[in-house]
């Protein structure tokens, strides 16, 4: 069988499988089950990472090992009309020309497809390859939580090559470190009279922080904030909820706020006013931005208090947000951001959440600081977590070199060398293994992370070749 076809059986097995970020017992389980199937060593830890080890084939007993890594999680989306439960139904895939899509639901590409190729790898006996350390770690996408968790004391080799790029073409060799800040402010709602106007702010494009932030693609939560600041220069109003976002690393796309006051014609004039203003300003980055808003009914309503509006207002219109700094040292690449990506109000709090970006450690630190320092003008608590290194870049690489030549040697042509302002766990690992050589790669994705997620089927053969002549060199 062909190897990649054989790859495709392992994924679509992978999707049978609830992997979504934080329910990845049943995934390790079955990894451990393939092992002992192919009576390979294994071992699984309490966070249920798994490394895999497989000895070298016979031509290739002396080489030095290598590493191969992916993450078992995948970020969980689906469309309003889908009625897949994640944690018990699989994931339907389908052929569309020369890709591999989804039905309504993420993919899981994203990092399902390292995983499988990996397993390929694993079980066969006639590829010739050094001896392979199978690393699967968990919870990448919610904070690289398994990978920050996994003991590598027991790994031996000094060379990795990570799978979680998404850009067959493309050698990544250097990754941003971050953090996560949220913040959360309690509240007693106090009961108010007047009229409730609802607003939704609909059709940004949003994004992955990581790849899209220096696109100029509009904040849903802070366009929100902007359109409510500009009415609270005019007019009061009272703020029943504000939400926008439920990932900290995606640009959020939507946004809905419920206001109360008692001046619902000349209010709702002027918002239409800003908004058709907003709407024209953002046609050229945002084509498909749309708004609606809505006049309910008069009565009573139980909103936040006026010191924690005023406080919420002061804090979000004085907090930065996006591309903080570009990098002097390497061409085009963001060195320092950060997004606003979760705004919460329940009941009884508002909860909010960044994720901070650097190439530069220092960078993250100080933009931790200039959050922590501004959240004192609200009766909050703040947290930081889901900390991870940066990847910094190495000029003498020798897995790099070797990679480049097996590369062109098959395509007849240079691969692109990208350092990237997204996060890899190639950070934690180089951090946890001294002078650890490594490279990420892998077939193309396109829209990771949505709904619309898809890999080209043909960029995974020619991956999988590549891949597998590389391994042979070793």
């Amino acid at each position: 069988m062909e190897f990649s076809n054989r790859v495709l059986e392992i994924f679509k097995e992978l999707n049978t499988i609830p992997r979504g970020s934080g329910h990845m017992e049943q995934i390790a389980e079955f990894c451990m089950s393939f092992a002992n199937k192919h009576n390979l060593k294994c071992e699984k830890d309490s966070a249920n990472n798994v490394i895999i080890y497989k000895d070298a084939t016979p031509s290739m007993k002396n080489s030095h090992p290598v590493i191969l890594q992916g993450h078992l999680d995948m970020v969980w989306q689906k469309t309003e009309d889908c009625q897949i439960d994640f944690l018990k139904d699989p994931i339907e895939t389908f052929v569309d020309g020369d890709f591999l899509r989804a039905n309504k639901t993420t993919l899981g590409a994203d990092n399902g497809i390292a995983v499988s190729i990996i397993m390929a790898i694993l079980e066969s006996n006639s590829l010739e390859h050094p001896p392979i350390e199978a690393v699967f770690t968990t919870d990448e996408e919610v904070g690289m939580l398994g990978a920050v968790k996994l003991d590598t004391s027991n790994l031996k080799s000094k060379r990795m090559i990570n799978l979680d790029s998404e850009e067959e073409d493309t050698v990544t060799v250097s990754c941003a470190g971050g953090s996560e800040f949220s913040l959360n402010a309690p509240f007693e709602r106090v009961k108010v009279t007047g009229t409730k106007i609802s607003v939704n702010l609909t059709g940004l494009q949003g994004g992955h922080s990581g790849v899209e932030i220096h696109k100029g693609r509009q904040n849903a939560t802070l366009l929100a904030v902007r359109i409510l600041n500009h009415l609270y220069q005019k007019f009061d109003f009272d703020l029943i909820s504000l939400n926008a976002g439920d990932k900290s690393n995606a640009i959020p796309n939507n946004a809905t706020f419920e206001i109360v006051t008692s001046t619902p014609t000349q209010l709702v004039e002027e918002l239409k006013d800003y908004l058709v203003t907003v709407k024209k300003e953002l046609s050229f980055r945002e084509p498909n931005f749309e708004y609606s808003v809505i006049t309910g009914q008069s009565g009573d309503f139980f909103t936040l208090p006026e010191k924690t509006k005023n406080d919420l207002f002061q804090f979000l219109v004085s907090a930065p947000n996006g591309v903080i700094a570009n990098s002097c040292e390497i061409e085009d690449l963001v060195e320092t951001s950060l997004n606003l990506g979760i705004f919460k109000t329940d009941e009884t709090e508002m909860n909010l959440c960044f994720s901070l970006r650097s190439n530069k450690e220092s960078a993250i630190k100080y933009l931790e600081e200039k959050l922590v320092t501004l959240s004192k003008c609200i009766d909050c608590t703040t947290k930081i977590s889901g900390s991870y290194p940066a990847w910094e870049y190495t000029d003498n690489s020798p897995l790099r070199k070797m990679y480049e030549e097996s590369y062109k040697e098959q395509f007849s042509k240079e691969p692109k060398i990208e350092a990237i302002h997204a996060g890899l766990e190639c950070g934690v690992f180089a951090s946890k293994i001294p002078d650890l050589d490594c490279i990420a790669i892998g077939p193309t994705l396109f829209d990771v992370h949505t709904t619309k997620e898809r890999m080209c089927i043909s960029s995974l053969e020619n991956f999988c070749k590549l891949l597998l002549n590389f391994l042979k060199k070793l």
